[in-house]
């Protein structure tokens, strides 16, 4: 095992913390913000109040764009697991002539810069789908962030498809059992914890994305990241905007937390 000096561990302690000093004292200063009486966000916070986090609540705005978040999220996620499944499938369980083109092509839109994934689904929308009286609307919205969720589920599934033991499939199917009782009493629960996993990451990955909601949202739907960012314009909102940026930063953890678990019990399963 390499150890290291007193010096060394000195220093790779100071650039730990100043590495997160600088990622989470931001996020620190939001908090405090949400909780400061005054309407405008201030440092240092002289004096304290709830009274942001109440008009938060009983905001209708902020509530309908929560719900649209959620229900985009949700919707992505659902067709992500889906379609991310059964192409880890193929490229994990087949050969085929371009299995590393089509490797390429599915983690590509997560690589892609989220404005030109934006631009491009908007041309498609406005362009060839409307013309032919296809108006694609809020189910667009679903459709484009989908497109790099995919990707989430797709890794993880794919990473434990490659650590499974095929052997284990084939015994059941000696055994006699059908190839549906194969999948669902021995393949899927090999693989559900990663399953899970990049569905969490995928609603986590949609639920705060931006810019390819501004290119494909119609019009007058908000998701909340849209209504943040429609709202930091407006200086005596920033004390509203912080309550609701606190609330995503704290429900982000969920996501990220799960994920986590999950991600170490399968890799104890493996042990």
């Amino acid at each position: 095992m390499l150890r290291l000096s007193r010096g060394a561990k000195v220093g790779l302690g100071v650039i730990v913390a100043v590495v997160l000093a600088f990622l989470y004292v931001p996020l620190f200063l939001v908090i405090l913000n949400s909780f400061n009486a005054a309407r405008v966000a201030s440092w240092p916070v002289t004096d304290f109040s709830l009274q942001w986090w109440g008009v938060a609540f009983t905001s209708e705005p902020i509530r309908v764009a929560l719900l649209n978040s959620v229900i985009v999220g949700v919707g992505a996620t659902a067709i992500a697991l889906v379609l991310g499944s059964l192409v880890a499938f193929a490229l994990q369980r087949y050969a085929f002539f371009g299995k590393q083109t089509v490797n390429l092509l599915v983690v590509l839109p997560i690589a892609l810069p989220g404005i030109v994934t934006g631009v491009a689904l908007s041309n498609t929308f406005n362009n060839l789908l409307e013309p032919v009286g296809i108006q694609v609307g809020y189910f667009g919205m679903i459709i484009a962030h989908s497109t790099f969720c995919i990707v989430m589920v797709f890794n993880n599934v794919l990473a434990r498809l490659r650590r499974m033991n095929p052997r284990v499939e084939e015994a059941s199917a000696d055994l006699g059992a059908s190839a549906w009782q194969t999948f669902r009493l021995v393949t899927f629960p090999q693989f559900r914890t990663a399953f899970v996993a990049g569905g969490l990451l995928a609603f986590a990955l949609s639920f705060d994305e931006v810019v390819v909601t501004i290119f494909t949202a119609p019009p007058g739907v908000d998701t909340l990241p849209l209504w943040i960012m429609n709202q930091m314009a407006r200086p005596n909102e920033a004390s509203v905007v912080n309550v609701v940026a606190t609330v995503i930063i704290l429900l982000s953890f969920i996501p990220v937390y799960l994920s986590q678990r999950l991600s170490r019990a399968a890799e104890d399963e493996d042990r």
